[in-house]
């Protein structure tokens, strides 16, 4: 192995050797000429010698600049980070979570663990590795994790560095960066390539319109091809990890056929304990209040990546200094987690009319989500203006939901349409505000009855891919008029229904409409207890409702 090392120092750099050697020879063979001159021409060279030497540095400096930068291809040049395993020094004990994908994981470093014994039963190291998620869930952290629990170099680049509008940059690039990791395998055993954001340049070459196999993209796909078929007729291993927020079938097939990037490791959200784990690893970093109930900060996280987590605790951190708090809080956590849901708070001046109409639409929303949805808990309500809203209600699944059955979804349109309901009721009119939760509740009836046959008329099918649209061979519109009025008139049905069901029940709780409405006249916002607490004071309290906050001390 040190011999090794040695040859792959003299191969990195033998141009450096070879140019010391041969200023060490000029120097020596011009002490020689000096001493052979007479007193006054000696004199006058070495008089001379310091502006010819600048001069010839200058040049030097002006050639070598311009042949790297025009005709070496100086802008084919990429990034690459080469660091050692001892400097990514992040093992699986740091990567919180995402069990299943560290099983996938620890195979592969037993794998380049023991990939002599791997090698003499005939077998072959795994060569490449995609990994697929959500952004902010780790994959990055994974693939350091692998280098440094299996000891070997880890070398990173983006897929966008190989994108270039130049022709033949993007395969230039593959093969500097392939010839690298071949180096450092050939000199460590072993080496990751750590490509992210795959998508950006394996997309698949059909989906590239205008000029076929000859545009850059193409070219620069079937050279990782190459480069990736190259691997395995040579001893190094070379194992790629290449990380994708995409779709799976976005990619060239041709990337993920066995041989080349075939080893798949999903990396999803974090569930409810591993939300709790990455909460207690973030909070660590900052100083907290320890009696801060991080199962419940857990369960007020749904949906969030360990990215989004560590986010809501510097923000929290931030909160609390401009509170002057010596220690983060709940409060400043839960504030945290609003303002980046939510957005900022920016308090507009509105009359008292446009006050008691967005408290209505608010109370609207409010109702409607605490009676008729079967998964959402209202954890906030407000009448002040965030992003482009002058008003929201923050809802949110208790725990981890994978689908949307007809209930939710007829659930999400209800409580769409509840804002335009209330104004109505109380309000004698509606307003321009109602066009958003329009925009959703329409959709979510298009979809039921258009995509997923949850209508009542009988058609049963995804009738958007008849319609032509995004199809590569298609054949335009196969839909008939008389198909789409029926379902259109379906959709309409469907929110009529909605509208109705919405109707009864603001109007069955008019009274507590109206305190709601008050409440956030005179409050501006209702947090999840207080919310909680209304309800409970007309008998209405749902059993099977968490306390998600703390008591307010």
């Amino acid at each position: 192995m040190l011999s090794r090392k040695i040859k792959i120092f003299f191969m990195d750099n033998w141009v450096k050797i070879v140019i010391i050697f041969a200023v060490v020879l000029l120097i020596a063979l011009a002490i020689w000429g000096l001493m052979s001159l007479e007193s006054f021409y000696a004199k006058l060279t070495i008089a001379t010698l310091p502006l010819q030497l600048l001069m010839v540095a200058l040049n030097a400096f002006i050639f070598v600049y311009m042949y790297m930068t025009v005709f070496r291809g100086g802008i084919g040049q990429m990034k690459k980070q080469t660091i050692k395993s001892e400097d990514v020094n992040i093992h699986f004990s740091d990567v919180i979570g995402m069990d299943e994908a560290k099983k996938e994981a620890m195979e592969v470093v037993h794998l380049l663990k023991d990939r002599k014994m791997v090698q003499q039963i005939g077998g072959k190291v795994v060569r490449g590795i995609l990994m697929i998620g959500p952004p902010g869930c780790g994959k990055t952290y994974l693939a350091k994790a692998i280098a440094t629990e299996a000891g070997i170099p880890f070398i990173s680049a983006s897929g966008s560095e190989f994108v270039e509008v130049f022709v033949g940059v993007g395969p230039a690039r593959a093969r500097q960066l392939f010839k690298k990791a071949r180096r450092l395998a050939y000199g460590s055993g072993a080496c990751i390539l750590f490509i992210d954001e795959l998508d950006a340049v394996g997309r698949s070459r059909s989906a590239d319109l205008g000029f076929g196999a000859r545009t850059e993209q193409n070219n620069t796909v079937n050279q990782l091809l190459v480069e990736m078929d190259g691997l395995n007729a040579r001893q190094e291993d070379v194992v790629i990890i290449a990380a994708t927020n995409a779709r799976e079938s976005e990619l060239d097939s041709a990337l993920l056929r066995p041989g080349r990037i075939d080893r798949k490791i999903y990396v999803d959200k974090p569930n409810f304990e591993d939300r709790q784990k990455v909460f207690q690893y973030y909070l660590k970093k900052v100083k907290y209040d320890p009696e801060i109930d991080i199962k419940k900060l857990a369960m007020r996280s749904v949906g969030k990546s360990p990215a989004d987590i560590e986010n809501i605790v510097k923000e929290s951190a931030l909160i609390a200094a401009r509170y002057k708090r010596e220690q983060v809080t709940f409060k400043d956590m839960s504030e945290a987690i609003e303002r980046i849901d939510l957005g900022m708070k920016h308090r507009k001046k509105m009359t008292p009319d446009e006050r008691r109409r967005v408290a209505y639409h608010e109370s609207g929303h409010l109702i409607a989500t605490y009676f008729l949805h079967p998964t959402d808990d209202v954890f906030k309500a407000s009448i002040i203006a965030r992003r482009d809203s002058e008003g929201v209600v923050y809802h949110q699944p208790s725990e981890e939901l994978y689908f949307y059955n007809k209930e939710r979804i007829l659930a999400n349109i209800k409580v769409s349409l509840a804002g335009y309901v209330a104004e109505k009721i109380k309000c004698g009119s509606t307003s321009d505000g109602v066009s958003s939760d329009f925009n959703g509740a329409m959709q979510g009836a298009h979809i039921m009855v258009w995509r997923l046959g949850m209508g009542s008329n009988g058609f049963i099918g995804d009738y958007e891919t008849l319609l032509g649209r995004g199809l590569i061979d298609a054949s335009g519109d196969r839909l008939s008029d008389k198909v789409k009025e029926k379902l259109n008139d379906e959709t309409q049905a469907i929110l009529k229904q909605c509208l109705k069901d919405t109707e009864e029940l603001l109007k069955k709780e008019e009274v507590i409409l109206d305190r709601f409405a008050n409440e956030l006249l005179s409050k501006e916002e209702l947090e999840y207890d207080e919310i909680e607490a209304i309800f409970a004071e007309y008998g209405k309290a749902r059993k099977d409702k968490i306390n998600i906050q703390p008591e307010s001390k």
